[in-house]
């Protein structure tokens, strides 16, 4: 059985009936996070919503008013995970996000044809392929593929979308002769029924289940982005096809604009520019470095040649590293002194430095540690760490400072 959105791509409405309704849990991610959410599973006695299949995902629509928010395909039946009931046996009108319908029925025909012309051309096979958010990706059986080759790829498939090449579908019984001359990477274990054959008139013909165009003249462009090493031996090929090209462009140019503005030069200037930046980067880190390890020198030597100097030293700077912490540790005798360093923003996250007699430091950590939100390692005498927030950092200071006085 075909489901309707299988017999016509390009519907974007239709009036059918709910054949059942039950309750069910849907795992999503949200935020990195997944979560289950409880709604329902309908069965509609057809759909033009598109379960996920062939690399394709599923759409996304309305059952009337309900949003729907996966299809899947169990056996024959397209399921429908909604939010709130609908009636069993009630008339709906099923509606589809068109947006991401024509989307997904660009990059999928889109994939066909370059996954023809790259083996037409170079005998390039396709072993798997991926519909992303924003890009899309070809695994093909091959080492590596030169610039050349990506480029005659990319000509070819943008010959044929220019002359109009049709799509058509077809609906063959398994059993048919014309079965055996199509392309395929085998069919699924619970398939039924007839096997539904993509065929671009001339250049392809392959077994799959998605949602196609019915003319390569649709799929507008196809760009070739690049691409990057597979596993084993295998390379994938990042495309875009249609709008997506087109949104790409929009972002590339608005991307340029900003650059302009920011570097003062013109787009075939701006590698240069950037390149020349990096370098200046480089010699001010470098600088600064040095300039950090000299100061923190100059503050140690300070502390050593002040009568008054006492057993304890706190000092806290925004600009600094765990090395300049760590020279003034080591230009400082925290064998007799307890040290407290901190670098960061005053009220913000931060790195610090908790030296001394290492039965001291053992004993103040904790608290430490609790007070900065920080977790670290050290051992001898030395804790070193990150803290969350430096907010309490005059407390923590204090804190030292009068146990410090204690030891004495």
């Amino acid at each position: 059985m075909a489901f309707q959105c299988q017999l016509d791509s390009y519907m974007r409405e239709f009036v059918t009936s709910v054949v059942s309704c039950s309750p069910a849990e849907l795992k999503q991610e949200v935020g990195g996070k997944k979560e289950t959410v409880k709604g329902f599973n309908v069965k509609l006695l057809d759909t033009i919503l598109f379960p996920e299949g062939g690399g394709q995902p599923d759409d996304r629509g309305l059952i009337g008013d309900v949003p729907v928010l996966r299809v899947t395909r169990h056996g024959l039946d397209a399921v429908h995970f909604v939010a709130s009931p609908v009636e069993v046996g009630r008339e709906v009108r099923v509606k589809v996000d068109w947006e991401r319908r024509f989307d997904h029925m660009q990059q999928h025909s889109g994939q066909h044809l370059i996954t023809a012309v790259a083996e037409n051309l170079f005998g390039f096979k396709t072993t798997s392929w991926e519909l992303g958010r924003q890009r899309s990706s070809i695994e093909l059986d091959a080492p590596s593929v030169t610039p050349a080759q990506l480029q005659a790829v990319e000509d070819s498939v943008n010959d044929k979308i220019r002359v109009h090449v049709p799509v058509y579908v077809q609906h063959l019984s398994t059993d048919d002769p014309a079965v055996e001359k199509v392309r395929s990477r085998g069919l699924p274990d619970d398939h039924a029924g007839p096997i539904r054959i993509v065929d671009i008139e001339g250049v392809d013909a392959n077994m799959c289940c998605g949602t196609h165009v019915s003319n390569l003249s649709h799929l507008q462009v196809i760009k070739l982005l690049g691409t990057e090493k597979g596993k084993k031996n295998k390379t994938n090929l990042i495309f875009l096809v249609g709008n997506r090209v087109i949104k790409y462009a929009e972002r590339s140019y608005s991307t340029e604009r900003s650059l302009v503005s920011l570097l003062k030069t013109g787009p075939d200037e701006h590698v240069e520019a950037v390149d020349k930046l990096q370098k200046s980067v480089k010699l001010l880190q470098k600088t600064n470095l040095s300039l950090l390890r000299d100061m923190a020198v100059l503050v140690a030597q300070n502390f050593k040649n002040n009568p008054q100097r006492g057993n304890f030293f706190s000092l806290h700077r925004k600009e600094g590293d765990n090395e300049f912490m760590s020279i003034i540790a080591n230009e400082i005798n925290t064998e007799e002194t307890l040290l407290f360093l901190t670098v960061g923003e005053e009220k913000g996250p931060g790195l610090f430095l908790l030296a001394g007699p290492s039965g001291r430091v053992a004993e103040m950590v904790p608290r430490v540690l609790e007070m900065l939100q920080g977790k670290g390692a050290g051992k001898n005498g030395r804790f070193q760490g990150k803290a969350n927030s430096l907010s309490r950092r005059g407390e923590v200071e204090a804190l030292l400072q009068q146990h410090a006085s204690q030891g004495q």
